[in-house]
């Protein structure tokens, strides 16, 4: 990989890029300020040398991605061409699978195995956008007695430009990234400062896929450089996904500067509904190793479970088994056995840790509670039963591996329940009768709702939030397509008389 002479602090010695990539070039930043990336295993220090993008950082990126889509050769570039270039990509990420891979694990402690599939997510997705960039049409209407020929042209916006949170760098790249190049817009990435580093190593990537200077940029730092970016005049639209605070933050910076297109995917606390006549084993694989996946750093994880009274005491105590054998999964990300790693930084660790002394006091510890280990942010896989509706393990996305259960007796109580909630991102289901799965799905307020499965995003379909899980839109499929567009009308009089 491209490098500027650090190392990545681990036994490989493997070299990392730490500059921002803006221009098709790897440049220091002007703002003088770094950040440090601590290995989570251990809390090493991975680097201190992540430059921060500040005000004239950002002013440089917006630049370079202005003159590409304006007067650069990405501007004359056939939807056929931008497909090579995002295919060739998608090839080179593949080629370089294993360094990716590392750099998230090294970061916020991703376990390889999850950070393959979260990477062979992503590559997917920048081939099923690749197939779309010559295939974006129109609408035509005919005149019909008004004497007015319609067209709908389906136009880029323009300077894009995203921010992901930690958890899954490469799936937020490719949610951002891809349908703006598709569409033929330009794009800025910020990635998470708790995890640049993978999405700093796409710049070597951009360049061989062939993609233009300054279609693609990647820039790293805080909060600020946030700001930066959705408050920036120079930008037509920008992508969050983060929390809640923070997106209403770049939902006022954004209103308040030039009033720019938002697309907010946004935090949950999403229910999982299990019924008596659910399938037992499937329901306990995914309320345990679902649900643990990336160690509950997912948004969409399922951290409050419903089970249905005629299965409640077996259900859980089956459940607090799996969850006891999961302690044995966690260690060393980088270990191709290892299913949960540590939480992403100190921070997290602190903030779950306060969680779990506070659900201490207001409810039932089943399992877990604790930290694993004397050293890193390893946090046991934790359930806690029956919390009072206020208490904030409850109502509070937490972002770890800390699950809430409670039970219930009816269907309508159950739906009750899983719709109390500031958020609605996704909803789960268990039940062997299709009719009640289909009946209560259309009335689980959640962005998306899975039946009988795990959360698992895939390529062509939307996915967002409703209530404060999200606004302005969603990401992924063709909907997170057509965001990076805009509709204009043409109307034609073809009563007009014309000159010879």
């Amino acid at each position: 990989m491209t490098t500027n002479g650090h190392t990545d602090g681990v036994s490989s010695g493997k070299a990392i890029e730490t500059r921002l990539f803006i221009n098709n070039e790897y440049v220091s930043c002007k703002s003088g300020q770094t950040i440090t990336v601590k290995n989570p295993v251990d809390d090493s220090v991975v680097t201190s040398e992540v430059q921060v993008a500040g005000p004239a950082d950002v002013d440089a990126a917006v630049a370079a991605a202005r003159a590409a889509f304006k007067s650069g050769p990405w501007k004359s570039f056939t939807g056929l061409q931008r497909a090579v270039c995002m295919n060739k990509l998608a090839d080179l990420m593949e080629a370089n699978m294993d360094d990716l891979c590392r750099l998230e694990s090294i970061a916020m402690g991703q376990p390889i195995v999850v950070a393959k599939i979260f990477i062979g997510l992503s590559i997917s997705q920048w081939r099923y956008y690749a197939g779309f960039a010559d295939k974006i049409g129109g609408d035509m209407f005919p005149e019909d007695g008004d004497g007015t020929y319609k067209l709908v042209r389906y136009e880029p916006l323009g300077v894009c430009a995203g921010i992901s949170a930690w958890n899954g760098t490469h799936v937020f790249i490719c949610w951002k990234c891809a349908p703006a190049v598709a569409t033929g817009n330009t794009i800025i990435f910020k990635s998470s400062e708790k995890s640049p580093l993978g999405a700093l190593a796409m710049g070597k990537l951009v360049v061989e896929a062939g993609f233009p200077p300054g279609v693609i940029n990647f820039i790293s730092g805080g909060g600020e450089t946030g700001h930066l970016l959705a408050s920036h005049m120079d930008i037509n639209k920008i992508s969050f996904t983060g929390s809640v605070q923070s997106g209403k933050k770049v939902q006022q910076a954004a209103t308040n500067s030039n009033l720019k297109r938002v697309t907010l995917e946004l935090g949950g606390k999403s229910p999982s509904l299990i019924f008596n006549d659910a399938d037992m084993d499937m329901a306990l694989t995914q309320a345990s190793q679902g649900f643990l996946t990336n160690t509950g750093q997912i948004c969409a994880a399922a951290s409050r479970t419903f089970v249905q009274e005629g299965i409640a005491p077996k259900f859980v105590e089956a459940l607090k088994e799996k969850f006891e054998q999961f302690v044995h999964a966690m260690g060393d990300p980088l270990a191709p056995n290892t299913f949960l790693g540590p939480l992403a930084d100190r921070i997290q660790f602190d903030r779950v840790m306060n969680f779990l002394e506070q659900g201490k006091k207001d409810a039932q510890l089943l399992t877990g509670g604790g930290r694993h280990g004397n050293k890193g942010n390893f946090i046991e896989p934790t359930i806690f039963l029956d919390p009072p509706k206020e208490s904030k393990i409850y109502t509070d996305e937490i972002f770890g591996p800390v699950l809430v259960v409670k039970t219930f007796k009816t269907e309508e109580e159950v739906v009750e329940l899983a719709n109390d909630t500031s958020y609605g991102l996704a909803a789960y289901l268990y039940t062997s009768d299709i009719t009640r799965a289909l009946r209560v799905s259309a009335n689980l307020e959640a962005g998306s709702v899975f039946i009988n499965g795990p959360f698992m995003p895939t390529i062509n379909t939307p996915f967002g939030g409703l209530k404060q899980s999200g606004n302005g839109g969603r990401e992924s499929g063709k909907h997170g397509l057509m965001s990076y567009l805009e509709p204009k009308s043409i109307l034609i009089n073809m009563t007009a008389s014309s000159k010879n």
